[in-house]
């Protein structure tokens, strides 16, 4: 995919910091190693139980199988004991085909996706024209199979560089409409996918004229962009403006800070990073404000990683009014660690703290006012609420 493309698939990035770092054991930073090597005993009781298992179990097994899965439950504890959604370990097939998605011309259908719970990936956004659109796909949509097998618990990286593939190929994903009853086939073919990162209009409430700034994306590219939207509105008018953040599941970091930096004062705390690896880390806001109108945020419960950055840094800087539902509480960043089989660990490395120092993994950004949308609404009843609040805001 190309850069606009990357839009569709904000959610996959999250936020990695650190890419493909590591290599043999030796070179992992210590607190993994100590988690993954803790000494050459235990190493050589997890090769002494591997080579048992080969040799004695009543069914025939591969050394690699057995191997996969030792390294799985590893993770698979990790993940129970810290409460991590996020870190994963790709077996060799599958970290093929992940790096295979993340380089040269690959296509998508149109969409973006979040995590529904442990079952699959809910549909947020639908491009117009895309081929998720022409077969009727909608928010709301459940991501139950893909090609015929299940992604229950897959990484979502892995689920969306399965969904991904050359322009011209097919891919059938299995959906449950509106995450309910049987599961149907959807058949499409992927398409070069262009998305604007942002898009504005004027809208007219009580007589006033607001803004909507829509941000789709945290790639390359979207301060810049986001700070020409915001102009745009300006310069038609708008007294105020909402900004939806709504199924944007995040992007760089280095974005995040460049987005925040439309709005903030240069120097105020845009977000800080703790890693025992990494180190800890406070990102400011940087000089490029717009002297804009008054503003409103708009999330849901698929707007992660650099979006839930982006609006927690407005909501504690500037008091402004987050409008929605709790956001989807990522919190974490990942780095990816090659393995010499061939795998790799995705492995959740350091977390994320909004401007006042709080966590936001694994409970999200809470909303000043609670607005959500219902599967049965015949509007955007959520952007009708914001518009008020800002409404508010501008006569207020």
């Amino acid at each position: 995919m190309k850069t606009a493309t990357v839009a569709v698939w904000a959610v996959i990035g999250g936020m990695l910091l650190g890419m493909w770092a590591g290599g043999h054991p030796d070179n992992l930073p210590d607190s993994l190693r100590q988690i993954f090597v803790a000494d050459d005993v235990q190493q050589s009781v997890s090769d002494q139980a591997a080579d048992l298992i080969q040799d004695n179990y009543f069914r025939s097994t591969e050394a690699g199988q057995v191997q996969d899965s030792s390294v799985n439950g590893m993770v698979r504890q990790l993940r129970r004991q810290y409460h991590d959604r996020f870190s994963h370990y790709f077996t060799p097939k599958q970290n093929e085909q992940l790096s295979e998605s993340l380089q040269g011309s690959f296509s998508g259908v149109g969409m973006t996706v979040g995590r529904n719970g442990d079952t699959g990936l809910e549909v947020g956004y639908v491009f117009r024209k895309s081929p998720a659109d022409k077969a009727g796909l909608k928010a709301g949509d459940v991501i139950v199979e893909v090609d015929g097998e299940s992604i229950r618990g897959e990484d979502v990286d892995l689920i969306v560089a399965k969904i991904k593939g050359p322009e011209g190929t097919d891919v059938t994903l299995g959906i449950r409409r509106d995450g309910e009853g049987p599961v149907k086939d959807f058949k499409l073919t992927r398409e070069e996918i262009r998305v604007p990162i942002t898009a504005n209009r004027i809208r007219t409430v009580d007589g006033e004229k607001l803004g909507y700034v829509q941000l789709t994306t945290f790639s390359q590219g979207a301060g810049r962009a986001l700070k020409r939207a915001v102009e745009r509105v300006i310069s038609k008018g708008a007294e105020g403006i909402v900004l939806d953040l709504r199924d944007n599941g995040g992007g760089l970091l280095e974005e995040a800070v460049l987005t925040s930096s439309v709005f903030l004062d240069e120097g105020d705390v845009v977000v800080e990073t703790r890693s025992r690896s990494q180190g800890n880390t406070v990102y400011k806001a940087v000089e490029g404000k717009v002297d804009s109108p008054p503003i409103v945020v708009l999330v849901n419960r698929n707007t992660a990683s650099a979006a839930e950055i982006l609006a927690a840094a407005l909501q504690t800087d500037m008091d402004v009014p987050v409008v929605g539902t709790r956001t989807f509480g990522k919190g974490l960043f990942q780095q990816v660690l090659p393995l010499d089989n061939g795998g790799a660990l995705d492995l959740s490395v350091g977390e994320f703290l909004t401007a006042d120092g709080v966590s936001l993994a694994g409970k999200g950004l809470k909303p000043d006012v609670y607005a959500p949308l219902p599967k049965d609404a015949t509007r955007d009843v959520q952007l009708d609420r914001a518009f008020r609040v800002l409404s508010g805001d501008v006569n207020g």
